[in-house]
């Protein structure tokens, strides 16, 4: 899978950020949610990022 970085809260790539796949999809890095409560698939995890990425990237037409 091949992914473009959109926008994040660094330059670098350990914080959270939002990716274009080449598959049309959308993928996430955040910091991992473990007290959630909820039952997730074992294939499958949560992130956390800040709402203010989703606003940039749209802001910025994006996405």
């Amino acid at each position: 899978m091949k992914l473009t970085r959109l926008v994040g809260e660094c330059e670098e790539g350990e914080c959270p950020a939002l990716y274009l796949t080449n598959r049309g999809t959308l993928a996430v890095q955040g910091a991992r949610i473990t007290e959630h409560g909820l039952e997730i698939p074992a294939h499958e995890t949560l992130v956390e990022i800040p709402v203010e990425l989703i606003r940039k990237a749209v802001r910025d037409d994006l996405i």
